[in-house]
Formats: C-alpha cells, structure tokens, sequence
C-alpha cells in the first residue's frame, strides 16, 4: 500500500528566559487549524522497537488551575473512548469511564 497523502501537524512553543512556555500555538492545514492559540499540549508517540511510550506534556505558565484539571478529565475521558475503538473491550472501558467519574467528583468538576 503506497501513501496517498502526507498531513503536517505542527506545534510552536514560545519560552521564556528560563526555557517554560509562555505560549502555544499548532497549525493542522488539513483540519483548517492555522496558529490557533493554546494553553496545554499532552502528546504521546508509541516507540515499537522499544514497546515504550514518549510523551511531551507542555503548558503555559498562565494556564489556570481548573483549567488544567478539567483538560485533564477530558483527556481521560477521551482515552477510554480511544481504547474501546481501538480494542473493543467494552468492559475495561466502562471501567475507565467509571475512574472518569470519581476523578471528576473527587475535583468537583461535576456535583454528586
């Protein structure tokens, strides 16, 4: 199978004197995305050769606090979502879904 089409995703991180994020911004031609700000970045690349994941997990200095915590339910959320499609284990999702649920009502980001 011959590739079709390549896409280019890119991130562009302006740093500070101390080398922190001060700014964030990513283009996606493809998804009509063009310099659009951002707070947080979590990026995760599978390494097969070493069975390993690599991460960049980057925000900004002024990224709020809840925020961040409510960046961080979703990306969860998102994951058990991602690992059904992706393995169609119905089962350990909703247990996934469950942990979502405490996460979020331990951090009161939804009301009991």
């Amino acid at each position: 199978m011959s590739i079709a089409h390549k896409s280019k995703i890119t991130f562009t991180v302006g740093l500070d004197e101390n080398r922190v994020p001060e700014e964030i911004s990513w283009n996606a031609e493809d998804g009509g995305i063009n310099n659009e700000p951002s707070k947080a970045i979590m990026l995760s690349v599978w390494d097969h050769k070493k069975k390993d994941t690599l991460r960049i997990d980057l925000w900004t200095k002024d990224m709020p606090v809840d925020e961040m915590k409510q960046f961080y339910h979703q990306t969860l959320v998102s994951m058990a979502n991602t690992f059904e499609r992706a393995t169609n284990d119905e089962k350990m999702s909703a247990t996934m879904r469950d942990f979502c649920d405490y996460f979020a009502e331990k951090l009161e980001l939804i009301k009991k």
